[in-house]
């Protein structure tokens, strides 16, 4: 039998007392630029057990300017913009060369936190992509070079014999280039981050860019 869904949302809790801790924000006394802060955030997210923290929704568009959005993982952030990789042949890859635009979203329910994040996206280059995917896992090379990624699959056997077949390849060339592979680097217009409260009173610090600076709001949450 299957369950009542909106019974279940409705016994469903959100930052429950026993994992959630709810630390205080003051806007005040964050920095000039949104990069410092999210690193610090980042960083008390991992030190509180967020599974994942480096995780995060990524929403694009197609030519048509319908959403779409999926996880992926931060590769980095810097001046040059926040990065993260897929193949250029891909779902979201098509979808970037269309319209390249996007948000991030991180969200660490263990702090009762999140950070969005949107603006115009770039390629890096090939010698930045490979770096990018040799400084990872031999699985995540394997993953690279099993290809085809959003293309129909025929049959699980199929994908078996090609990802079994780039499991070597990786193990025996583990510098093997993946020329569709793409770093991305999103370069924020806007950063914004929430800090749930208990009394509903979130607070939420804007930063916007303006003429190549920064400049930091707070909104009604």
């Amino acid at each position: 039998m299957e369950p009542d869904l909106h019974e279940l949302l409705r016994s469903l809790r959100v930052w429950d007392p026993a994992h959630t801790t709810l630390p205080p924000f003051d806007p005040g006394t964050a920095p000039a630029a949104p990069l410092p802060l999210f690193a610090r955030w980042l960083a008390e997210a991992a030190a509180a057990g967020q599974p994942e923290p480096h995780t995060m929704s990524l929403a694009t568009s197609d030519a048509e300017g319908l959403p779409d959005a999926r996880i992926v993982m931060l590769h980095g952030a810097d001046e040059s913009g926040w990065s993260f990789a897929t193949h250029a042949h891909s779902r979201k890859g098509g979808q970037l060369t269309a319209r390249p635009y996007a948000a991030l979203v991180f969200y660490w329910p263990v702090l009762g936190r999140q950070v969005r994040v949107r603006g115009p996206v770039t390629v890096a280059s090939a010698g930045e992509a490979r770096a990018d995917l040799h400084a990872r896992s031999p699985g995540a090379l394997a993953a690279a070079l099993t290809g085809r990624q959003s293309a129909v699959l025929g049959s699980a056997e199929e994908l078996a014999r090609a990802s079994e077949e780039a499991w070597q390849r990786a193990r025996r060339e583990p510098r093997t280039p993946v020329p569709s592979w793409t770093l991305y680097r999103l370069r924020p217009d806007e950063v914004e981050f929430f800090q749930g409260e208990a009394h509903r009173r979130h607070v939420r610090l804007r930063y916007r860019r303006e003429d190549g600076a920064w400049a930091g709001e707070t909104l009604w949450p």
